[in-house]
């Protein structure tokens, strides 16, 4: 449940500063009456994901076992490349998103009613189908769907007051080093993502070594037990582990922490410091 909070939070907050930002330089230039075409188009958006994770959830339902496997293991995949992609996005444009959104804003004005839902539209939707994917993915290797929801339905609430609260100004949060730290932590929940895609891989006999196990401490760690399920919903962690599991988990987290933590170089520094957080001006709203 944890985990999938942090999900609901970290990915409800990027959306919601989104909108704040949108709906906040509409109210500052007395353009209100464009809000309701922002809101058609989150609208959309919020229910164009409802309906990936519905279509998702159904089509692994209707799957043979060795396809549903095949299934849910190239979904997992997809979710890491999703999240992955979606982490460094945010620390590379976070600090110019608000200038751009404004910028664009502007020009969905000036074309019309159906250019401001779809501005808002594409912006949402971005991190709506994310969002589906990953939490579906996550419910998948979780092994408890209602958890998930419910753990992504408390962070997601709490991203929205959070949101709320710097919207009137009354939160003062230094969004760079929330996103930086909650980067961290996704990172290491989609290595377990990664991993359980693999499993399924090598349970439907597409990739080897179903056999190799590199560590099975079932006997310490029960499976079903709390503890398991605390490490489970945590870290995706599982007590039996196979050799190609632990290598492509290691691999993963290796690999991206290093290119996301690591400094930028001197001579781009100038152009890096203007982009890691996402939203100051979204909390100028009078």
């Amino acid at each position: 449940m944890l985990a999938n909070a942090l999900i609901g939070l970290r990915e409800g907050l990027e959306a919601v500063l989104i909108i704040s930002i949108l709906v906040a330089y509409l109210v500052r230039t007395d353009r209100r009456h464009q809000l309701r075409w922002v809101w058609a188009g989150v609208g959309a958006a919020v229910a164009l994901s409802l309906l990936a994770a519905t279509v998702l959830q159904l089509t692994s339902t209707t799957l043979t076992d060795q396809a549903a496997q095949r299934f849910e293991g190239t979904v997992a995949l997809i979710a890491v490349v999703f999240v992955t992609w979606m982490i460094f996005w945010m620390k590379r444009t976070g600090r110019t998103l608000s200038k751009e959104l404004r910028n664009q804003l502007d020009d969905a004005v000036a074309i019309g009613p159906a250019a401001v839902s779809l501005l808002a539209f594409f912006a949402v939707v971005r991190e709506g189908l994310e969002t589906a994917i990953f939490l579906w993915a996550s419910a998948q290797t979780g092994g408890s769907g209602v958890t998930a929801i419910l753990g992504f339905g408390i962070g997601l609430a709490i991203a929205i007051a959070i949101g709320f609260l710097i919207y009137r100004s009354a939160l003062k949060l230094d969004l760079g080093k929330f996103f930086q730290w909650t980067g961290v932590f996704l990172i290491i929940l989609a290595a377990g993502v990664l991993t359980y895609a693999v499993h399924e891989f090598q349970e439907a006999g597409d990739l080897p070594g179903e056999d190799n196990v590199l560590f099975d401490v079932s006997d310490v760690i029960v499976p079903g037990s709390a503890i398991a399920a605390v490490l489970k919903g945590l870290f995706y962690f599982s007590p039996k582990t196979t050799v190609l599991e632990g290598a492509v988990w290691l691999t993963y987290v290796v690999v991206v922490l290093f290119f996301y933590l690591r400094k930028p170089k001197p001579a781009a520094t100038t152009a890096v410091t203007e982009v890691v957080e996402p939203a100051p001006e979204a909390t100028v709203a009078n």
